[in-house]
C-alpha cells in the first residue's frame, strides 16, 4: 500500500502544481486572489472530479451465463440487460474460480482466490483487514455504498469496511418483507426484495454529492427458495420443460455424480420447496422440476426491470455515460444437467456466469469478449479503469486492455478450486484446470471406492455439453499429463501449494503418486 499511497500523493502534488501554474497565467497570483478566481479554480477541481468514472456494480445470486436474452435464451426476455450488452461489452466466457456464493463474492471484491482470502464457505465473513476494491476507491476519494445481499458472515448485518453507506440484512433475506439494516437503523421494507433494494439504490444515487461514487447493488434473485414476483409468477406456465438430455447420461461420470441425484443437490432432492418428498423418483417429479426451472427463470425478469430503473436514473442525473456499469452473477446453477441442481462442481453450468460492462468512454457498443475472464479480474479492472491505485496483491488481471483488442498477455488457462464440502457425495473437493478447449477435473480424495481417484476430461470444442468423459481413453493420456502439469503450475502461481484443503469425512488422505500435491 505504501507504493500506492506514494503514487497517489505524487499525483496530487502534480495536480496542485498544475493549478498554481494555471492561476499564475490567469493573473491569480496570491492566496488572497479575487473570489471569482477562487470560484473558477473550485469549478475546475469539481469538473476534474466529475471526469473520473462513477461505478455501479450489480451482482445477482446463482445466475448462470445463459439466463439472458442476448445469450440466446429460448424464452427469457431481458431487454435492459440486453441493452447493456448492445451499448457495451458482453463477456462470452466469464467464470468463477469457486462456484459458491460467499467465496466468489470475496473473490470479486479482493481479486484473490478463496484459498488466499480465506472465505471458503458460506459462513465466513470478509476479513476486516483484507484490501478490497471498494476500500481502495473510498481511500482514493470515492463515496461508496453497498445495498442488498452481502452473504458473507451472514449472521451479522453490521456495516463492513469500505462503505460510507450500508444496507443489508442477516442471512439470505426473504423475497418479501425483509428486515434491513439501513445504515444503522433496522427496518422491515414491505414488498418484493428486488424492488425494495432498487428503490434504496435509486434514493442513494439521487443524493447530492461532489465526489465520484461507487454503488454495489446485491440482488437475492435468482437464489432459492424461489419466489418470483407476482406479475411474473405464471408467465412461463405454458412453456414445456423437461429434464435435459444429460440428466441421466452418467455412465462415464464419477460415482459421486450418480449418488448426488438423491441428495439436496440432485434432481430427485427437495428442490427447495417445490416438493416435500425426498428423494422423489415418482413420475410427478418432472413437474416439480419444471416448476423449479420456470420460477428460477421468472425471478430474473425482476432483476432486468431493476437494471432498467438504475440506468434510467443515471440518465436522468446526467451521469449515465460517465458511469462504469458492471453486471455479473456470483456463480452458476445446474438446471438438471448431469442430474444436478445447485452449483459447486466444475461443470460448465456451475462455473459460467454473465458479465456485462458498459462505459462508452472505453467500450465500443456491441463488443463481445471471447477471452476467458474470471471473478478475480473485476477488482483490478475497476481500479484500473478508474485510475485508482492497484491492490497490493491480486490473482486476477485487468480486462481493460481487452476493450482495445489487446489480448497478447491474456491467460490461456486458469485454475478452479472448491474447498468446502464435507458431506460426501454432495460435492467432493475439486481441483481443475480449464483452457479454451480442454477441461481437466481432479478430485483429490476421490469417490471413496475402488475408482476413488477418478477424474474427468472433456474436449469442450467437440463436446461443449461435457457428455463424453475422456479420462480413461488411452488416446488422451498425453493430454491428461499435460493438463495435470498445468494444474500444478497454476496452483503454484496462485500460492495454492502446499494444498491444505479439508478432507471429506470418512475418506483417507493417501493419494496416488500422480495425484496433484
Amino acid at each position: 500500500m505504501q507504493n500506492g499511497k506514494s503514487r497517489r500523493n505524487q499525483g496530487r502534488e502534480l495536480t496542485r502544481r498544475a493549478f498554481v501554474k494555471h492561476s499564475l497565467a490567469a493573473g491569480c497570483v496570491a492566496p488572497l486572489a479575487v473570489s471569482g478566481c477562487s470560484r473558477a479554480l473550485a469549478d475546475k477541481a469539481s469538473e476534474a472530479g466529475r471526469s473520473r468514472p462513477n461505478v455501479v456494480f450489480i451482482l445477482t445470486d446463482d445466475q448462470r451465463w445463459d439466463q439472458l436474452g442476448c445469450e440466446g435464451h429460448p424464452f427469457l426476455k431481458t431487454p435492459h440487460l440486453d441493452r447493456l450488452a448492445a451499448e457495451g461489452a458482453r463477456f462470452a466466457n466469464m467464470f468463477v474460480t469457486t462456484s459458491l456464493c460467499s467465496p466468489s463474492r470475496a473473490s470479486f471484491l479482493s481479486g484473490l482466490y478463496a484459498h488466499s482470502h480465506g472465505v471458503v464457505n458460506n459462513f465466513t465473513d470478509y476479513p476486516t483487514d483484507l484490501p478490497s476494491f471498494p476500500r481502495a476507491l473510498q481511500a482514493d476519494g470515492y463515496e461508496t455504498a453497498y445495498i442488498g445481499k452481502w452473504h458473507m458472515g451472514e449472521q451479522s448485518d453490521e456495516k463492513r469496511p469500505g462503505f460510507d453507506y450500508w444496507v443489508t440484512h442477516k442471512g439470505q433475506g426473504k423475497y418479501y418483507d425483509t428486515e434491513f439494516n439501513i445504515n444503522g437503523r433496522r427496518e422491515v421494507r414491505k414488498g418484493y426484495y428486488t424492488h425494495r433494494v432498487t428503490d434504496m439504490a435509486i434514493d442513494w444515487l439521487r443524493q447530492e454529492r461532489e465526489k465520484p461514487f461507487l454503488l454495489i447493488l446485491g440482488h437475492k434473485a435468482p437464489h432459492t427458495p424461489l419466489r418470483p414476483e407476482e406479475k411474473y409468477r405464471h408467465i412461463y406456465d405454458d412453456i414445456p420443460i423437461e429434464y435435459p438430455e444429460t440428466a441421466f447420461a452418467l455412465e462415464d461420470k464419477p460415482d459421486w455424480v450418480k449418488q448426488r441425484i438423491d441428495t439436496w443437490h440432485g434432481i430427485y432432492g427437495p428442490l427447495y420447496g417445490f416438493r416435500e418428498k425426498f428423494p422423489d423418483r415418482s413420475p410427478e417429479s418432472v413437474k416439480h422440476f419444471a416448476d423449479f426451472v420456470r420460477s428460477y427463470t421468472a425471478s430474473i425478469k425482476s432483476v432486468d426491470d431493476s437494471v432498467g430503473r438504475v440506468c434510467e436514473t443515471l440518465k436522468q442525473l446526467g451521469v449515465l455515460d460517465n458511469t462504469l456499469i458492471v453486471f455479473a452473477g456470483d456463480n452458476g446453477m445446474f438446471l438438471g444437467e448431469h442430474g444436478m441442481t445447485d452449483k459447486r462442481t466444475m461443470h460448465e453450468p456451475s462455473i459460467r456466469v454473465p458479465l456485462l460492462v458498459r462505459y462508452p468512454k472505453l467500450v465500443r457498443p456491441g463488443t463481445v469478449i471471447e477471452q476467458m475472464a474470471l471473478n478475480v479480474d473485476v477488482a483490478p479492472s475497476v481500479l484500473d479503469i478508474c485510475g485508482a491505485p492497484p491492490l497490493p496483491k491480486v490473482h486476477g488481471l485487468s480486462f481493460k486492455p481487452l476493450f482495445k483488442g489487446d489480448a497478447e498477455n491474456w491467460r490461456k488457462s486458469w485454475y478452479y478450486e472448491y474447498n468446502y464440502e464435507k458431506q460426501f457425495p454432495y460435492t467432493p473437493n475439486v481441483r481443475g484446470v480449464r483452457t479454451d478447449r480442454w477441461k481437466y477435473v481432479h478430485y483429490p480424495h476421490g469417490d471413496g471406492g475402488p475408482d476413488r481417484h477418478m477424474a474427468e476430461l472433456y474436449d469442450l470444442e467437440e463436446d461443449p455439453g461435457e457428455t463424453n468423459n475422456l479420462i480413461n481413453d488411452p488416446a488422451h493420456r498425453d493430454k491428461v499429463s499435460e493438463l495435470r502439469a498445468e494444474l500444478t503450475r497454476l496452483m503454484e502461481q496462485t500460492d495454492a501449494l502446499p494444498d491444505t484443503m479439508p478432507l471429506d469425512e470418512g475418506v483417507k488422505s493417501e493419494l496416488p503418486e500422480e495425484s496433484i500435491r
